[in-house]
């Protein structure tokens, strides 16, 4: 897959078929989009093109209701290449490219740069200056100009409509095994390993502190789930919040890897989450908390074994 930031350099990737989106999460919603993005360009051997933006057009118009991000860049187009796209555009989003009327977005950006052949989009899109632009204006420019146009209807999994608005609720309440189900992949934080007090590894279980994660922070809890290195992954017990048996009250984010023997100080770390196993809570003494992320540990690694 293919990441591209602007649209410079752009030669070898024209006249394929495109999706315009946020794409925040790349979920079940926008994969049943991207099947049919993949069908109409593997028929006429032709490039899946996903367009996104960088930042959120929200951030730059409200920043203040801006949502928090459920991918980073860099994640957002690996999961894009994952479910089939061949080229991410990004573009970059500034007050140029958000006061483009609709139909000057259509001509500039997708039919002279990228000679898109046809676009497939959800029900739900919106598009140019003060979100002019809807599927019934571009389902007229794409007739007008002869290009085909694909509409996909929203998704449901286990009764619920899946958007990214819905699972960002879904992650601030912990609940990640519903997360999951609607993402159709693990949830993931990246972050840098910072310095920690190194309570952990007095007590049998180090732990690398993760640090300036951009994207949004599940709830206070302890999570299952896998770090990628580079000589694979690793089963994980994630803990997210404060340490209230040794009395901090500071929000951290602290992943003790299962059977690692190593320094990831400074490193960069990605951690896939899985499910939650419990609450943060206080433990009268070390014993008892020991004993506590034993089970945790166990917890993990049958998870990891059905995986």
């Amino acid at each position: 897959m293919q990441l591209l930031r602007g649209l410079e350099e752009i030669d070898g990737i024209r006249g394929g078929f495109a999706s315009i989106g946020n794409f925040d999460g790349v979920h079940r919603g926008h994969q049943a989009m991207l099947n049919t993005l993949i069908s109409r360009a593997r028929s006429e051997d032709v490039l899946a093109i996903a367009v996104t933006f960088d930042p959120h057009p929200i951030a730059l118009l409200k920043p203040d209701a801006a949502p928090p991000e459920l991918t980073t860049i860099e994640h957002r187009a690996e999961l894009l290449g994952r479910y089939g796209v061949d080229v991410t555009v990004v573009l970059p989003t500034d007050r140029q490219l958000l006061s483009l009327t609709a139909e000057v977005f259509f001509d500039t950006i997708l039919r002279e740069k990228l000679q898109v052949r046809g676009l497939v989009e959800g029900p739900n899109f919106f598009f140019g200056r003060n979100r002019s632009g809807n599927i019934t204006v571009l389902r007229g420019l794409c007739h007008t100009h002869e290009l085909s146009f694909d509409v996909v209807p929203p998704v449901t999994v286990d009764e619920q409509l899946v958007s990214s608005s819905v699972i960002r609720s879904l992650i601030e309440s912990g609940d990640m095994a519903h997360t999951v189900r609607l993402l159709g992949h693990a949830y993931r934080l990246t972050g840098r390993v910072g310095q920690g007090a190194q309570r952990g590894r007095t007590i049998g279980f180090p732990t690398a502190n993760l640090m300036d994660v951009t994207t949004l922070i599940p709830a206070n809890g302890v999570y299952s789930g896998w770090v990628l290195l580079d000589n694979g992954r690793h089963p994980a017990a994630i803990n997210i919040g404060p340490n209230p048996t040794f009395g901090e009250a500071a929000r951290k984010i602290e992943v003790h890897l299962l059977d690692f023997h190593g320094d990831l100080y400074g490193q960069s770390l990605k951690v896939d989450f899985v499910d939650r196993i419990r609450d943060v809570r206080r433990f009268e003494s070390i014993e008892q908390l020991q004993s506590q992320l034993q089970q945790d540990v166990a917890v993990v690694r049958t998870a990891a074994a059905h995986v």
